[in-house]
């Protein structure tokens, strides 16, 4: 069964790789911040934005590619119910930084599969992190040593990398973090037969 991530996003590729899934990866070109603004205008809760924004992706794909089970997956950042975005450079990653600085936040992650036409399946993920409250001279040393990467995760960090320095504490599965709850998803796949028992 033809198996397609509808993502750009290489740690969610790095994921179904490292199950030892066979996939494609497709890019869908939806655009984000217009579901984003007309869900927060619409009082829409996270999750519900999340799986939103996760369906867009994977309707996108699957308008084109009807007989194949569809991916999509999103996530959105949510500290002190502000939501927040990749940042554009690095002096905005600096100030989401500050704003995370010695707080909780949340990675509402929403994965969907689509098939024949429709959803037919999702789950929503909600990793809880702690900022631990780290020098201004840390965080200029993480900025020039993450370079552009800042500006490739919501929250500004990857914690396959520097950024798990920046965390206190941490709760929920790793996989949801890195933007795709996979033992949710494997275990769905496997209910239903895409891929073996």
């Amino acid at each position: 069964m033809r198996l397609v991530l509808a993502s750009q996003s290489a740690s969610r590729r790095a994921l179904l790789e490292a199950a030892g899934l066979v996939f494609e990866a497709l890019p869908a070109a939806v655009d984000e911040s217009a579901i984003k603004e007309s869900a927060r205008a619409e009082g829409m809760a996270v999750a519900e934005a999340a799986t939103l924004l996760a369906d867009a992706k994977a309707a996108r794909i699957a308008r084109k590619h009807p007989e194949a089970v569809i991916i999509g997956a999103d996530q959105i950042l949510v500290c002190e119910e502000e939501w927040f975005d990749k940042p554009e450079d690095v002096e905005a990653a600096r100030a989401h930084l500050k704003r995370l600085r010695n707080k909780p936040h949340e990675l509402v992650t929403a994965v969907v599969v689509w098939r024949e036409g429709e959803r037919a399946w999702h789950h929503v993920a909600r990793p809880r992190l702690v900022m631990r409250d780290f020098s201004d001279a840390f965080l200029d040393d993480y900025l020039a040593r993450e370079g552009g990467f800042v500006t490739q995760s919501v929250g500004a960090y990857r914690l396959e990398g520097l950024g798990l320095q920046l965390m206190r504490d941490i709760k929920g599965e790793h996989t949801a973090i890195l933007g795709l709850p996979m033992l949710p998803l494997l275990a769905y796949l496997r209910d239903s037969g895409v891929i073996p028992a």
